[in-house]
Parts: C-alpha cells; structure tokens; sequence
C-alpha cells in the first residue's frame, strides 16, 4: 500500500489549525502556548458529569445530531466492511478470539466484544469518510460507536440510555481533544486515537452504571492507552487508531467496573496524560459548561471520500459540472486558486492507487467533473487509472494564492469554444456553515452500502439509526447490520 511522504505530512501540521478553526478559535490557535489549569479536579469534576448526568435532559438537538452522527459512522462501517484491512484483521485476529457474541457490521462473523469493536472502528474508518469534530479534526464516532455497539449486542441497553451515552462520549473525547489542540496534534499523534479512549471508556461506562470513584478509574485506564502515530497515514494502520481506541476504551471500562485502580488524576496530574501528551493544555476546555456547550452540535459529515481540505474544489467542480452539462473534451484547463494547504497535503500529479488519489488535488479536480461525485467509488484503483481522468488531471492548475483560506477556492474552467467558467466557494458543502441534509446523508448511505447490504436491509438499518433513541434494545442495530449470508 502506498505511504505518505512523511515531510508533506509534517510540514503541513503548523497549518492544520487554520484549517479547521474560524473565527476566535483560530486567532487563538496563532497565540504562543500556555498551558491553562484550573482549580478543580479535571477528571474528577468529568466523572462526576458523566455518572450524574440523566440521560433524559439531552436536549433535543443533541439528540438529533447524535442520530445524524450514528447514520454516517454505520453507514461508513457497512461500506468499509469488505476491505482488505478488515479481510486481514479478522483472518489474524479470529484464531484468539473468544465466543462469537458481537456481530460486525456487513459481515457473517461474530467475534467477542473486545475483537468486534477494534474491527467496526478499523472498518469505519478505512476510507476516511467518517464524521469530524472540525475543531479538533478528531473523527469521533469511530471509537465510541464501535464500543457501545458491540457491548449493546451482548449486554442489552435501552435506546435512550445508548444515545445518551454516544454524546456522553462524543463530549468526552473531543473536550479532551480541545484542550490540547492543536500542540498535541504538532507532536505526531493521531488524535482521534489518543483521545478516542477516553470517549469509549465513557461511554460504555455510562450503561455499566460505574460510580463517580470507577469513572475516574476508567478514565485513569483510558489515559494510559493512547494509540495512533500520523506517520502511519496512507496505510492501513490509520485506520487501526480508531478501532484500537475503541477496544481500549471499552477494556478500561470493564477492568474500572471490577475496581481497577489508577490514579485519580490522570489527565491533568504531574507526569499524566495532558503533560505527558502534549505541550500546552487548557483544562477549562474540559470542565466549563458542561451540559450546556455541546461539542456534538459540532460535528461534520463528509460528503467526499477525502480530505477536508480538497472539499472547497470538488464542491466548485461538480456545481459546474452540473450547471453547464460540462462533458471533459470540453475542457481546454481548469485553474483553481488554493491555500498552501492543498497543495502540500494533496500535491501528487500522477496516482497510480487509489488511496494516492485521495491525495492528488488534480485527480480530484478530474473526477468531480466528470463523475459529478467524489464518492469512494472515485477512489478506487480503476477510476485513478480511467484515461478520461489521467487525460483530464493534466489539464488541473492548482495556484497557490494569498488570502485564500483553506476552507475557500476559486475555479476558472476555459472551455475549448472561448468560454469561461467561473465558481467561488467560501464553505463547502459538509462543513458547519453548510451541513450535509438528513437526505443527503441517507444517499451517501445508501451509496457506500451497495453491493453490501440488499436495499430493504439498508432500509431498516436507516431506520434504526433515526430512531435508535426508542428502541428497547440498542443491539438490533448491528444485529440488523450483519450480512444475512
């Protein structure tokens, strides 16, 4: 499988900020550090948050929002089920593994809980297509969904406990995640794996019903298992992070309902997780307003199969597209001005895999205009190779250009008739400012299903994750996810 270089990766992190914060939070992001503490018990106070909190006062729009998290990350569980890092984990993985008591989502086999999680969190995030915590770039469902779920099939939770509990960990991980982004971040860990602990281990211990003392002991045990470097971006480990986290987290909640000790400070203590992890933490980021800010509002879906800083060209893309019928030999060249970070995140000319194309601005500029999509269909190895596309990502100019913002591009397509085509795009559909509609999410369902999962299945899986929060048992939800043969 195709690597990453390294440097592009690196040298890109000091922009990472300013590409997934606006406003105050950016301005802030371009400050010297400084650690901020406070004078209550961090993971105390949290604990105390997560065991006291009745799961009936999430506010409706959390609860909404949760449901819309839950139907993307199912959705890019199904899809990611059948490929060849799940194929491997599962083959490696299922000579040790214990009695068949979890199902997996769009496959046949049961594993034990432990073992079913890592693999729906490796099979969410396969194709990068998972939902984004923007602040923080944390992919949040992967490690809480895949816990929950898989301990939800094997000790029944009720819907409204289980919903309550994936915002619980949601909350958890990405007040984590912000008080120590974007340091954190700089220093080489992939966050959603060094944070996602935390939110599985909440989560789950949240329908265990731990105490106050052995919440504190799972977020002890979360703390001590961090996973995830980024110099694994662009092969399959990236995709172990998140399901790594999620079997992490849930062992820390089970060895914490058992009365496993740790210390009782563990994120903000000498030699703890903050200190240990990072350069700068703010700790206010974890305890202020807890039960009235909600981080789960927000939360992003992807609408492309790629990184979020191509999103601006492929939207500008496949609106042309669209409005102008445009067919690809009608395209003399296509210019598109850029922030810095496009280029140096997604600069290679000439794919030849599909997860290369993922990271060629010109590949996606070429296929959002002749696909009108950037589905993972259009990352498949096929499509990077279709001559239409090779013929048409050489004709793609990315500029960089100053005071383009990253979440920003102007496109001038010149047609080979004289005329020319212009689009701005200041927020890209999928971002906060311009959210993906509950249809759209049940498309790209839909689509990443096909060939997975028959359509009445897909259907009633849809279904249940709407209404996961009246069901009686959360369970049915992977039950009903699983192949039939």
């Amino acid at each position: 499988m195709p690597r990453l270089d390294r440097r592009t990766l690196l040298g890109a992190t000091a922009a990472l900020p300013a590409a997934a914060m606006t406003g105050a939070n950016a301005a802030a992001a371009t400050q010297p550090a400084q650690s901020v503490d406070v004078e209550v018990p961090v993971t105390a106070t949290l604990a105390q948050w997560l065991v006291r909190y009745d799961p009936a006062a999430l506010p409706p729009d959390v609860q909404k929002e949760t449901a819309r998290t839950l139907l993307n990350w199912v959705g890019v569980a199904v899809g990611g089920s059948r490929e060849p890092a799940v194929n491997k984990a599962i083959a490696a993985l299922t000579p040790f593994s214990g009695p068949p008591q979890a199902s997996i989502f769009g496959r046949r086999e049961r594993m034990d809980v432990l073992n079913a999680a890592l693999m729906s969190g490796i099979a969410s995030h396969i194709f990068d297509f998972d939902d984004t915590h923007l602040k923080t770039i944390i992919h949040p469902a992967g490690p809480v969904a895949s816990a929950l779920l898989a301990l939800a099939e094997y000790r029944p939770v009720s819907g409204r406990d289980f919903v309550a509990a994936l915002a619980l960990g949601v909350e958890t991980e990405c007040r984590i995640g912000n008080a120590v982004y974007p340091e954190h971040y700089a220093m080489g860990w992939h966050i959603t794996g060094s944070c996602g602990p935390f939110g599985a281990a909440a989560a789950v211990g949240k329908v265990l019903g731990l105490d106050e003392q052995r919440m504190i002991y799972a977020l002890g045990l979360a703390a001590t298992q961090p996973v995830g470097l980024k110099i694994m971006f662009g092969s399959m480990t990236k995709s172990l992070h998140p399901g790594r986290a999620a079997q992490n987290g849930l062992t820390a909640a089970l060895l914490a309902q058992q009365g496993y000790t740790t210390d009782d400070a563990p994120l903000e203590g000498k030699d703890g997780w903050g200190q240990a992890l990072s350069t700068r933490h703010n700790w206010h980021e974890v305890v202020d307003g807890l039960g009235s800010r909600w981080e789960a509002l927000l939360n992003t879906y992807k609408p492309f199969a790629c990184g979020i800083v191509t999103h601006p060209a492929i939207d500008a893309a496949i609106q042309l597209r669209d409005e102008n019928h445009l067919q690809p030999d009608q395209i003399d060249v296509v210019e598109l001005r850029v922030h810095p970070l496009v280029l140096s995140l997604t600069g290679k000319t000439d794919p030849h895999v599909g997860l290369e194309g993922k990271f060629s601005i010109y590949h996606i500029v070429a296929i959002a205009l002749i696909t009108g999509k950037a589905g993972e269909k259009q990352f498949s190895d096929a499509a990077v190779n279709d001559p239409a596309a090779v013929a048409l990502r050489k004709r793609v100019k990315p500029i960089v250009t100053e005071g383009v913002k990253p979440d920003q591009v102007d496109m001038v397509i010149k047609l080979k008739d004289g005329r020319t085509l212009t689009k701005h795009i200041d927020h890209a559909v999928g971002s906060t400012e311009k959210p993906m509609t509950d249809a759209q999410l049940e498309a790209k369902f839909s689509d990443l299903a096909e060939g997975i999962l028959p359509p009445d299945q897909v259907r009633k899986l849809m279904d249940l994750c709407w209404h996961a929060g009246t069901l009686a048992d959360a369970g049915d939800i992977t039950r009903a996810g699983a192949a039939r043969a």
